[in-house]
Parts: structure tokens; sequence; C-alpha cells
């Protein structure tokens, strides 16, 4: 058998695959590039004030969403909130379908128009999810530099007054038209680059993009270069190796499908399987949760600066909880992860109606009734396996927590940005990264197969 790696040779000698990654590349970089855009009106001596208090600190709650988004939200950059507006949307959505009758039923009657109404649906509600979450980071931001005695100067001019009202509508616009431009471009990758990776991509791209940083920051540590360089490789391959182990996990429930009746011959019954996966949700409840969990942080920003003591001291204790230097966030976290897991996988799965279509098919499960006995006894079975899968989840959720307080406990140090160099990305993004890569092979592997490499695999 030829070697797997061989096949990549293949790559670039087929010209429809070589315009697909040279689309894919271009449009990345093209992203990349965007990301650098500073958003209208900003005082960048203040900013960069702000950044270098944020390094000394560590740990905020603004340095655990820059590492999601590539250092856009560092920079200001009118993509700081990246697709996640859009993913979010995408996962009201969904979860909504089962609970409004009338939104099942327009998905069950027809569903390619079901679809499309959703893709529509979904573009028209990232806007105001962009709009909300770009408020809340804009006044995050003032309310960190007002509140420093070292600055005590607002990095943007935001606001609804008279004087305040243009620039403040222009910064909004500009954010706004960043997300939906990172949309756009992913679903250009989508339809032009690696097919239905764009939005993977998009975000892979911006994780990435940290690695650099991260390795230099290990580099500089003279002290503790080598442990943590070591500690960095033996963390990466155990959380890859465990992503990669969970993601793969199946239970494989026997099904019985009736025999076929050819000519005047009838075929006996064949015994087939119906795969579960442990980890159906994907990364799903850890984008959900800390979506969720982003709520309270930015509400409580806009009491900060409030006359009232009582107020303003409930603002800063909650922005205290709900902040990653903070253990009971990484708590919360954890638990949020794990019910959001069994919550969506429970939602999927129901849309699924495995034991509608196994009896529309014929097929049985061995000693189950067909029907709904079917899909209560999978139902029952898909919830034993999500528990580990879900636990899982939290796990790598709250993994640079884990990690910072064994590096304090060692004496190497701690916080979010010596956690995250081990990753040289957060294990939330580690993840992404595996599941991205994984999904893209996949992809290309097709593509060789359907141009006739039947040998060049690239994922075994």
């Amino acid at each position: 058998m030829k070697n797997t790696w061989f096949a990549w040779r293949y790559l670039w000698k087929s010209e429809d695959i070589r315009r697909m990654l040279l689309a894919t590349l271009g449009l990345l970089a093209i992203y990349r590039l965007a990301a650098n855009v500073p958003v209208p009106g900003i005082d960048f001596a203040v900013l960069a004030d702000l950044k270098a208090m944020m390094a000394a600190q560590g740990g905020t709650f603004v340095q655990f969403l820059d590492l999601l988004s590539g250092g856009t939200i560092s920079n200001f950059s009118i993509l700081s909130m990246g697709v996640y507006p859009y993913i979010t949307a995408q996962i009201i959505l969904q979860l909504l379908i089962p609970i409004i009758p009338s939104l099942q039923q327009r998905m069950q009657e027809n569903p390619t128009e079901g679809r499309k109404w959703m893709q529509r649906t979904t573009y028209y509600l990232a806007v105001p999810m962009a709009a909300l979450s770009a408020f809340g980071q804009i006044n995050i931001f003032n309310n960190m530099t007002l509140s420093s005695p070292f600055i005590n100067k607002a990095v943007i001019n935001f606001g609804f007054t008279a004087e305040t009202i243009i620039p403040s509508l222009t910064a909004l616009i500009s954010m706004v038209a960043g997300t939906m431009f990172a949309i756009w471009l992913g679903e250009l990758i989508s339809e032009f680059g690696i097919r239905g990776q764009g939005l993977s991509l998009v975000i892979f791209a911006g994780i990435v993009s940290q690695m650099p940083g991260n390795l230099l920051q290990i580099a500089a540590d003279e002290q503790n270069r080598y442990i943590m360089l070591a500690l960095m490789i033996v963390v990466i391959v155990a959380t890859i190796f465990a992503i990669v182990y969970v993601q793969q996990g199946r239970r494989n429930v026997p099904v019985m499908y009736p025999g076929r009746r050819v000519g005047n011959r009838m075929s006996m019954p064949v015994k087939a399987s119906l795969p579960l996966m442990v980890n159906m949700a994907g990364m799903i409840p850890l984008i959900f949760a800390s979506a969720i969990l982003q709520f309270p942080a930015i509400l409580s920003s806009w009491f900060l600066t409030s006359e009232n003591e009582t107020i303003r001291q409930i603002a800063i204790g909650t922005q205290t909880t709900f902040s990653p230097g903070n253990s009971a966030y990484w708590i919360i976290y954890f638990f949020m992860v794990v019910l959001f897991s069994f919550f969506y996988t429970d939602v999927l799965f129901t849309q699924q109606n495995y034991g509608e279509n196994l009896k529309k098919n014929g097929a049985q499960i061995p000693g189950v009734e067909r029907g709904k006995k079917t899909q209560d006894y999978l139902s029952k079975v898909q919830r034993r396996i999500t528990l580990p899968g879900a636990l899982f989840l939290g796990i790598v959720a709250v993994l640079p927590f884990i990690v910072s307080l064994f590096l304090q406990a060692v004496g190497l140090g701690g916080g979010l940005n010596s956690s995250s160099s081990l990753f040289l990305a957060s294990s939330s993004g580690l993840l992404i990264v595996v599941g991205v890569v994984r999904d893209t092979f996949s992809v290309i592997d097709a593509e060789l197969k359907l141009h006739g490499y039947q040998d060049s695999i690239l994922v075994r």
C-alpha cells in the first residue's frame, strides 16, 4: 500500500484541488489582513496602555475572549467578534425549533425550504447579536480604562449624547459590518475553497495566529523556558490524544434490516449497526456556555459608573465573579458546559427521529418494538453515553484553570497567560483546531477520491 502522506503530491497535481486550496488560503489571508483594521475613533495611546495593563494583570475577561478571537479584541479590530454572533444565532434557532411547534412543523413539512428559511433568519438574527456584543465590548474597554488611575481615559468616545452619537454609531456599524464581512468570507471559502469548512476555518485561522506569540512568551522566560517547553509538549500531546479519542467514540447499536425480494428469491435479513456518538454536540456547548457567561459581565459593565453605591458594588461583584481570574467562573463554566452538552444532544437527537426513520425502512432493534419504543430506547442509550462526553467537554473547558493551579503549585507562576502558553491556544481553541484539521483532511481526502486518486488516502 502506498504511503499515506505520499498523497500530498496529488494536491498540487489536480487543477481543481489546487484552485480550491489557493482560494482558501487567499480568503484566509484577506481575513487576517482585515483583522488588523481598527475600529474608527480609537485612541491608540490609551489602547496601548490598556494592553500593557492586561498583560500585567493576567487572567482578565478580555484576555480570555482574545484567545479565541485571534487577538482581534485586544487590537480593537472591526473583526473583534469574528463569526461568533452568527454561530450564537444559529444555536439559538436550533434550540427554538423543537420548542416552538410552528417552527418544527415548517422544518418537517418542507426540509429544503426550512433550511433556507433557517439560514436566512440566522443572518438576520446575527446582526442584532453582533450589535449587542459590540456595545458590550466597547463598554467593557472604556470602563477598564476609566476605572484605572493610571489611564483614566476612554479608549473611544462612546455614548449617545449630541457630541458622541456620530462616532458611537460609526464604531457600532463598523464592528457589525466586520462581523458580516467575516461571515461572508466564510461563505466564500465554503463555496470556492474547502467545501463546508468556511466558518470553521475562519475561527481556526484566528486561533492559530496566536500560537507564535505564545511561543515567544515561553521563550522570553529564561529561567523556566525548557521546563515550560517540556510541559507544553506533554500537555498538547495528551490533550490532542484525548480529544481525538473522545471525538471518535461510538456506541454501535445492532439493527436488523428486513430481507429484500430479488425476482423469485428472498434475501436474508441484513444485520447492521447504528453508531451513536459519545460527543454528538461537538464544540457547541463550549461556545454557547461561554457566550451566556459573557452577558453578566457585559450587563454589569453598564453600571460600573453608577452614582448609586449599592448598584455599583453589585456590578463590580458580578464582573469579578464572571471573570476568568475568579475560580467561581470556572466552576460555573464547567457545570454549564455539562448541562448544555446533555440539552443540545437531546435536541439534536430528537430532531433525528431515529425511531420513525427505522420504522419506515422496516428496520428494528432486536428485542425493541418499532416506532416510539425504539426512539425511547435510543434516547436512553444516547443520554447514558453522553455523560462521559459531557464531562470531557467540561474538563476541556476548565483545563486552563487546572493548568494554572498546577503551575502555581510547582512554583512556575500561573494565571491565564501561563496556562494558555502551554496550549499555544486555549484548550477550547485546541479542540476547535483539532476538529477543523480532521474535518478538513476528510474533505480533501474525499476530493482526492472524487478525482480518481483512490489509493491516496490522507486520513486513516
